[in-house]
């Protein structure tokens, strides 16, 4: 049986293969601050740290506070849903 780790990055690994590179626009942390998009940081943290959830809402966030401060400096842009893995996880923009 496969663990709740391994499926997690399964679906981010299809994610980044298969979505990603086709939506038209960027992680708005990895715009923003440069550095790794949400599913690259998410999949690392589960490797280290398994699926901890706070770790990953505390990304997530961080990764809506990017996208608010792109909208002001009127940065690269951005829209849609964040790159989180293999469900699109809405947040307020485009």
């Amino acid at each position: 049986m496969l663990s709740t780790d391994t499926l997690a990055l399964a679906g981010i690994a299809l994610y980044q293969r298969w979505l990603s590179p086709h939506k038209g626009f960027r992680c708005a942390h990895a715009a923003f601050y440069g550095g790794a998009s949400c599913s690259a940081a998410i999949a690392q943290t589960i490797r280290t740290e398994g699926l901890s959830l706070p770790a990953i809402t505390a990304r997530l966030a961080a990764c809506r506070q990017a996208y608010g401060h792109l909208q002001v400096t009127g940065g690269p842009r951005v829209r849609g849903v964040c790159c989180c893995g293999p469900l699109p996880i809405p947040f307020r923009c485009g």
